[in-house]
């Protein structure tokens, strides 16, 4: 009986002290004297002559809450553990909120010596965290990247849903290779004996499952076009993958892109005021929400501290300039000598030339105009010069290529004409014959735009849980 009236009081007690998320903690929402309760991870402990000072931190935003304990209540903590407090805000003489603790319980410990990868004060490069995914969230860097990726994809989605997009939860598994490059996963199921039990005669055993070939998707587009015929308006935000055997900073083998379409648009002047208004405006949008989580990413992924925030997006009030082609080959030729690859027009643009162009310009810069032979089947023959498509790339600094886009072809002869595989994808041809209108697209890979916004050189390392080649923990 007294052990239950003990445990009453207990909680009669906790419920005299506000939780708060450590973000919430302001002078707006509380003031000095107000008994909270506080949750987080100890990030560092300094020990004074009659107080522990322990920083902690919740996830909830890239600043540490400091709590003050008093040496006489004989409470004690160490580094990594997760911890609940209880005690009295009082205001720091920086005039700052701290939490003077009556309680602190230790959730979790954090035993050090028995493998925790990551100590108090030393700093780690992305290579060593990226062999910890399962406990990177706890590194600053890492838990700032995660809540501007977060904020991102907020801000796209508002962005569209203001300019009447709907958005369009698209395949994963697809029977078509829309990029038609072989880089597609196949799919099949892995117990054997079904497969076995679902054969069909002249269908081979690995397609029994669904009687084709299927595969993840490599882009939502053509599904995209389908919904946009009677939509008008339309976007897919999702995972996609592609199975390349390639060690680049800026490939993945599952990524998220942000694919649009839009019915009753055809010229590339419309395609570009789009993809520059969409990222001028979520980018404003990230800063302003994100300003300190971005910050403490860049700083730590540069040698001069990062900049200040202001100097390091100039390019938002700025026009992106607009190159053909023609153009872009035209100063790379000129530029051959400071460049370690050759540039030849029938291979299209590398990344070290589209890193070129971009300095070149001093800014984000619009490639147009592509050589038919080099892009995809699906792009619409320029009426000027049928050689041409009406393509569009977008090249940014640090990153090379973020957008991809197009007119889409919209002769169904033309199509016809171009259709890689008649057979799968009949039913896109069947789109230019039953009340057709013009669309156009773009795709954008949005690992790249954020290792652009924050200034990341790996893509690795804005992506929670990174897959690639020879890599899928977890």
């Amino acid at each position: 009986m007294a052990l239950l009236c003990c445990r009453a009081i207990l909680r009669l007690s906790s419920r005299s002290y506000h939780y708060y998320r450590i973000k919430d903690l302001s002078p707006d929402n509380c003031k000095p004297g107000n008994k909270v309760n506080v949750k987080g991870w100890v990030k560092s402990i300094r020990n004074m002559k009659g107080n522990l000072f322990v920083d902690i931190n919740d996830g909830s935003g890239p600043q540490n809450f400091q709590l003050v304990i008093n040496k006489e209540k004989a409470i004690d903590t160490a580094y990594g553990c997760s911890v609940d407090a209880c005690g009295v805000l009082v205001a720091s003489p920086k005039h700052q909120l701290e939490l003077h603790v009556d309680t602190l319980t230790e959730v979790g410990k954090c035993p050090l010596t028995e493998g925790y990868p990551f100590y108090p004060k030393k700093s780690y490069p992305p290579e060593y965290i990226r062999n910890h995914l399962h406990l990177r969230s706890r590194v600053n860097s890492m838990a700032s990247t995660f809540r501007v990726r977060h904020e991102a994809t907020r801000a796209f989605n508002e962005y569209l849903q203001r300019g009447g997009f709907v958005q369009i939860h698209t395949p994963v598994l697809t029977s078509n290779d829309c990029e038609g490059a072989g880089e597609a996963f196949l799919v099949k199921p892995l117990n054997e004996q079904l497969l076995k039990g679902m054969a069909k005669e002249n269908v081979p055993l690995e397609h029994a499952y669904f009687d084709r070939a299927t595969f993840l998707t490599v882009s939502g587009q053509l599904h995209l076009e389908a919904m946009a015929h009677g939509l008008d308006k339309v976007y897919t935000f999702g995972p996609t993958f592609r199975a390349e055997n390639c060690k680049s900073n800026i490939h993945l083998s599952e990524f998220y892109m942000l694919e649009l379409e839009e019915a009753f648009m055809g010229t590339l002047d419309e395609l570009t005021h789009r993809v520059e208004d969409m990222l001028k405006s979520v980018t404003k949008s990230v800063i302003d929400r994100s300003a300190a989580d971005l910050a403490v990413v860049r700083k730590s992924n540069s040698q001069d501290g990062g900049g200040k925030l202001e100097d390091c997006f100039r390019w938002i009030d700025k026009p992106f300039p607009r190159l053909t082609y023609d153009e872009a080959m035209h100063i790379l030729q000129a530029n051959e000598a400071k460049l370690k690859s050759p540039v030849r027009r029938e291979e299209g643009i590398n990344k070290e030339q589209e890193l070129f162009l971009v300095e070149h310009c001093q800014s984000p810069v619009f490639v147009c105009l592509w050589p038919k032979e080099i892009k995809s089947f699906y792009m619409r023959e320029n009426a000027q010069n049928p050689s041409l498509v009406d393509a569009l790339d977008l090249l940014v600094p640090h990153v090379g290529e973020l957008v991809g886009g197009s007119v889409r072809e919209d002769s169904y002869d033309r199509l016809q004409r171009k259709l890689p595989n008649a057979d799968v994808l009949q039913w896109y041809l069947e789109l230019r014959k039953f009340g057709s209108v013009t669309t156009a697209g773009f795709g954008m890979g949005f690992e790249r735009y954020l290792a652009w916004l924050l200034n990341v050189h790996n893509v690795k390392d804005v992506i929670p849980f990174p897959r690639w080649a020879h890599n899928c923990v977890m």
